[in-house]
């Protein structure tokens, strides 16, 4: 005796589930009463952070690479791309904010802090990037 071989018939999807008339807002609600472990939004929970891209100066990259770094601090450091400006150069660097903010406290020597003298551009270097990182919201 043979069997003859099943078909299978797709589920429908949100988008045919639309074009027949059902709302978008049925079908989330029947999602999330379906799979309440899944839902696309904790209501009340923190947003995640979103990596930024900012310009790092030069620098202050550099001294950042003699630093001892947290592991995720390094990361974002060396997977920054260089870019020339002029003379010099920044290193355009993508991370969430806080990785930018560790960043900078790790660049407190440069302003001459611990009784060795600061140099000037190194000073305006940190400074640049300070504003920079003060310009995200927190």
């Amino acid at each position: 005796m043979t069997c003859a071989p099943r078909t299978w018939k797709a589920a429908p999807s949100p988008p045919s589930l639309a074009d027949h008339g059902v709302s978008r807002g049925a079908i989330r609600t029947a999602v999330a009463d379906l799979l309440p472990d899944h839902t696309a939004s904790q209501e009340g929970g923190p947003a995640p952070e979103l990596p930024v891209t900012l310009d790092m100066p030069g620098k202050v990259a550099d001294f950042l690479r003699t630093a001892e770094l947290e592991p995720a601090e390094r990361v974002a450091l060396d997977q920054g791309m260089t870019v020339r400006r002029g003379q010099g150069r920044t290193l355009r660097v993508s991370a969430v904010p806080a990785v930018h903010r560790k960043l900078l406290a790790h660049c407190r020597p440069l302003d001459g802090a611990q009784g060795v003298p600061a140099v000037p551009a190194q000073r305006k270097a940190r400074r640049e990037y300070e504003n920079r990182v003060g310009a995200l919201t927190p």
